[in-house]
């Protein structure tokens, strides 16, 4: 009866182990590491603009199925296949300078960016947010400056 006992404890600690891996893997992500590029001036609306450019040096360390269309969770806008991971762009103080909801695949975060009006002095240091919107998960990064 008592090495039952201990076969069932230890059954339970095998099973217990193995359904945990799923939550220790997606716990195990790491921060993103973003870095500045490049900036670029552009006018759109007869406005005059710049767009800071900006990558995620360690991109290869996500999973494509982060970036996946995902119509059954809520849309961006008007699109219904947003992706299931979004990327915000803050300054250092926690204000939002852009979003991107349509990234669909790990290579596409070698180009991410936010812009300002010509005028307006960039923040020093910008940093990202990743929103798994499937498991509710945040990943943030690094900040990053806006120069080179």
């Amino acid at each position: 009866m008592k090495s039952l006992a201990v076969l069932i404890c230890v059954c339970l600690l095998i099973v217990g182990a193995f359904l945990a891996t799923p939550t220790t893997r997606a716990q195990d992500l790491p921060s993103p590491v973003l870095y500045f590029t490049h900036s670029e001036p552009y006018s759109a609306a007869g406005k005059d603009f710049v767009r800071y450019h900006f990558d995620v040096s360690n991109k290869d360390d996500y999973a494509a199925e982060l970036f996946v269309a995902s119509p059954s969770l809520p849309p961006c806008g008007s699109n219904t296949k947003a992706s299931r991971t979004w990327i915000d762009f803050y300054d250092q103080s926690g204000k939002r300078l852009n979003g991107f909801c349509a990234i669909v695949a790990t290579k596409d975060l070698n180009d991410i960016w936010f812009a300002l009006e010509s005028d307006v002095v960039p923040p020093s240091w910008v940093y990202i947010e990743f929103t798994d919107r499937q498991t509710n998960k945040k990943y943030k990064s690094n900040l990053a400056e806006t120069t080179l």
